[in-house]
Parts: C-alpha cells; sequence; structure tokens
C-alpha cells in the first residue's frame, strides 16, 4: 500500500489566538479543554490542485477565523495530499483519527477516495463533509449517517448541463469521459438526461486517468461522428487540456462544449478567449449577488488575489455549519460522536453567504440552488474573473437527485 503523505498542521485558531467577541461565547464550547480538528483532505499536486488544493484549506481556515472565537472554540486545521488514491486517502483518514485526533474531513475530491474515507469516517464514527467529489454514491447505497454532500454531485450537473443544453438545441452528444468512477457516472447520467429530453448520444471515447494528456484521437472522434456538443465528462487539467485542444483543432461553432465539471479556475487558466461560449453548471459563483459578493470580498485577502470556486466556497460553507453544530452541542459531545453532530447539522437550517438558506436531506444531500453558465466572451468581460452568462437557474427541489430508496438512511 502506498504511504500516507504527511500531515501539514495548516493553523490554529480560537479562544487562545484570537479575542472573543463580547457576548457570543458559548459557555458549555469554551469549557472544553480539547480543540476541534479539521482535515482538509485533496488533491494538492494532481489534476485537481487548482479546483480544491491550498484554497479549500484557506477557504476553511476563513470559516474558522470568523466563527470559532466568538464562540469560544479552539479549532486546529490539518492538510494532507491524497494523490488522488482511495489507498493513501483512507490511509490518511485512518491516521489522522487513531493519532492526531481529527474529529471531520473536509473536502475529499475524486470520487474513488471519497467512498473511501466515507467508509473509514463511519467505522471511527467521525464527521466526513464531502465538498469536491461528485459521486451520488454519497447519498446513495453507501450513504453513511456521518456524511455531508456539499456542493454539487453528478446528477446535479447532469441536470443543469445537460437537461438544459438539450433544450437549447443541443441534442446530439459525444462523450470523453475519463475512466473511472466519476468519469462514468457522470456520463451516464448525463446521457439519460440527454435521451429524456428526446436528444442522442452519438458515441463516446473513455482515456486512462490520471496521465491522460493528448486527447486529440478522442477529440477528431467527436468531430467524426458529427454531434452538436462535446460532452467532457472529466474534470480539472484534464477538462483544461480538452478545451484547449479542441479549440486547437476548431471544433467550434459547428460543436459547443459543455464542459460537465468546469469551474472558475479553469476558465481563469484558458483565457476567454479559448474558454468563450463553453457551458458549465456551478452552485456558487462570486458575482450571482449581493451575498456571493461579500463573501469574495472577505476571501479575497486569504485566496492571493484568486476566486474561490464552488468547491472550495463549499468548503468554507460546509465548515461554518458543521461549527455551528458543534458551539451547540458542546466540543465534549460533539468530539464523542459524530454522527450525532451529523444529526444536529440535518436538525439545523444552512444559512450562509455562499449558497444563502438551504437544508440538508435524511440522506446527508444539501439542498441548493445549481447554475447553468455560459462562459463569456472578451468583448463581453467587464473586467479580471468576470466570465459567466447566467442562463438558467435550477431549484433545490429540483436540481437533486431525488431519495434514492438504496440510502438505508431514508428507509421507512
Amino acid at each position: 500500500m502506498t504511504q500516507p503523505m504527511p500531515t501539514r498542521r495548516a493553523t490554529l485558531l480560537g479562544a487562545a489566538a484570537l479575542p472573543l467577541a463580547a457576548g457570543l461565547a458559548a459557555p458549555r464550547a469554551r469549557a472544553a479543554g480539547k480543540p476541534i480538528r479539521i482535515g482538509v483532505l485533496n488533491d494538492m499536486s494532481g489534476p485537481y490542485r487548482d479546483t480544491t488544493g491550498q484554497l479549500s484549506v484557506a477557504c476553511t481556515q476563513l470559516a474558522v477565523k470568523e466563527f470559532a472565537a466568538s464562540k469560544g472554540l479552539t479549532v486546529e486545521v490539518l492538510s494532507a495530499d491524497h494523490q488522488n488514491k482511495p489507498d493513501v486517502g483512507a490511509g490518511i483518514a485512518r491516521q489522522w483519527f487513531d493519532r492526531d485526533d481529527v474529529d471531520m474531513i473536509m473536502d475529499v475530491p475524486t470520487s474513488s477516495v471519497a467512498l473511501a474515507v466515507n467508509s473509514v469516517c463511519r467505522e471511527k464514527n467521525k464527521v466526513f463533509i464531502n465538498s469536491g467529489a461528485a459521486t451520488t454514491g454519497l447519498t446513495g447505497k453507501q450513504c453513511s449517517p456521518n456524511t455531508v454532500h456539499y456542493t454539487y454531485d453528478t446528477w446535479m450537473l447532469a441536470r443543469s448541463t445537460g437537461g438544459n443544453t438539450v433544450k437549447s438545441g443541443g441534442d446530439t452528444w459525444y462523450f470523453v469521459t475519463a475512466d473511472y468512477v466519476f468519469g462514468h457516472e457522470l456520463e451516464e447520467i448525463t446521457a439519460r438526461f440527454v435521451t429524456e429530453a428526446k436528444g442522442k448520444v452519438l458515441g463516446h471515447s473513455v482515456y486512462p486517468f490520471p496521465g491522460t494528456t493528448d486527447f486529440s484521437s478522442f477529440l477528431l472522434a467527436a468531430q467524426a461522428a458529427g454531434a452538436k456538443v462535446l460532452g467532457l465528462a472529466n474534470a480539472g487539467t484534464d477538462t483544461v487540456n480538452c478545451v484547449k485542444q479542441a479549440h486547437e483543432f476548431g471544433l467550434a461553432p459547428a460543436m459547443r462544449v459543455a464542459a460537465l465539471l468546469m469551474t472558475i479556475p479553469d476558465v481563469h487558466a484558458l483565457g476567454l478567449a479559448t474558454a468563450r461560449g463553453l457551458l458549465l453548471t456551478e452552485s456558487f459563483y462570486w458575482n450571482l449577488n449581493d451575498r456571493t459578493r461579500a463573501f469574495t470580498a472577505r476571501a479575497k485577502p486569504v485566496l492571493g488575489g484568486r476566486m474561490a470556486n464552488m468547491i472550495q466556497a463549499g468548503c468554507y460553507a460546509g465548515t461554518l455549519h458543521y461549527l455551528k453544530a458543534v458551539a451547540e452541542m458542546g466540543v465534549d459531545a460533539a468530539k464523542a460522536d459524530g454522527a450525532a453532530v451529523v444529526a444536529r447539522m440535518k436538525a439545523m437550517p444552512t444559512d450562509d453567504d455562499v449558497f444563502g438558506p438551504g437544508k440538508i436531506r435524511a440522506d446527508g444531500q444539501l439542498l441548493v440552488p445549481s447554475y447553468l453558465f455560459e462562459v463569456k466572451t472578451p468583448e463581453q468581460s467587464k473586467g479580471e474573473w468576470d466570465y459567466y452568462n447566467l442562463l438558467a437557474t435550477t431549484a433545490p427541489g429540483e436540481a437533486w437527485q431525488p431519495v434514492d430508496p438504496g440510502c438505508p438512511l431514508v428507509k421507512a
């Protein structure tokens, strides 16, 4: 088995480090002797380093800074790189729980890694808040009383990007798909929405993940198929490379590119001249409304001038709601029973500047709206990071997969 990467202790924040806001301290939380420890586990060096990585850590730290001291909580944030390997991710999780007294794991992109960590968290009765992985398995047959699924999943992406694109005329598709759980699930669910909307799937190409950088043969196959839409069932640098190469081959305007998981750091890396016209879905965009702009103004100094995407901002929102539950329960009770913390999180409505008001369903799914965006042309953009035109909004009740009867948490 590959050895876990060493853990980095990112920050220590709380009563000892920051002044308490007068009248806001929670006596039960303040009286506890041990700190709450949060481990941000994600890709720090591979294809998802820009869509999760250090900015997920920074957004987690921001939530701690804004909430913990005012409630008398001492909170420590650790981070580690799971290298997109399930054995490494599970090994780090066990080490954190057994040796480092970690109470909650945050983020965990790469669905295969998230499912492995999900099992460890349930076994150890710790909290897992997933923001980075897309698999619906976390709220389906592998749902857990210890897990909350924030931000997005494959069903939400497929519903928003796939269903809405067919309605606007994109009725023939060709998929380029990463060969692992996430890629296959995303293609399968999107294809279902395409066919249900009377569209057709003309073919697909599956490529080895990770390690593929040349997508030319797959893109040429898509072009030869004559599809109106190129569906990219991948993420991170793979998506960026696909879009670059599609641009080089001149696939547009005959074929629209639907990036089924692309976020604003990817668009920034590509530039609007290359990314223009791309279709994508996020549940957060910095310039969506007054609350998202307020969060961004607070986050910008700790993000080094970069802009958070939905996954990174979801780490802020998930951490904030977790700490609210801890403050209500008291530190000792929260540290003793992760499932009880998740139950408290489900009982409390969510509300933050990232997603606005929402709620966590019995299966652990956070219900918030999703948004289909089209990437602006350089002429349409009014400045740096002004990248999206909003095409469609899907309400919370329609954006997420109906409750899966295979989830034991929702059985009668």
